[in-house]
């Protein structure tokens, strides 16, 4: 099966170079980056730079499962777009749009053959829901 690329959204009511940070850095990426509260990301390692590797943890809070989202970067324009590949050979591209002091991050990411289009949708939104909520608390 072939993957497809998907897109998810969010606004963040900051500026994209406080957006920037909160997303790139290891020290915020352990606090949003997972999809339900059951869940964690007890580390983070981003080499932000093209070439550079980044390796987030996530994992079940009882040990029961986890992984790692790894890859590496391909682009980054700071403050406004990252592009990279994962470890499968998966692609993904997240903008930082800002306009009246808010930021639009859009997110597309291709698909894996190991879940369902909605199932994966939904997860990757869950974690972006994460970002924005954490971020309006974090500034």
């Amino acid at each position: 099966m072939a993957s497809k690329k998907v897109t998810v959204e969010t606004t963040v009511d900051l500026p994209a170079e406080k957006v920037w940070e909160l997303w790139t850095r290891p020290e915020h990426i352990t606090q949003w980056n997972y999809a339900a509260d059951t869940w964690h990301c007890p580390r983070a390692k981003n080499d932000l730079r093209p070439g550079g590797k980044f390796s987030w943890r996530m994992e079940a809070k009882d040990g029961s499962m986890g992984f790692d989202y790894s890859g590496e970067y391909n682009e980054v324009i700071p403050h406004k777009h990252i592009s990279s590949t994962l470890d499968d050979g998966r692609k993904v591209s997240v903008r930082f749009t800002e306009y009246d002091g808010k930021t639009r991050l859009t997110e597309n990411f291709e698909t894996d053959n190991a879940h369902s289009i909605e199932q994966q949708k939904t997860g990757w939104q869950a974690i972006l829901d994460n970002f924005r909520n954490y971020a309006s608390k974090a500034h």
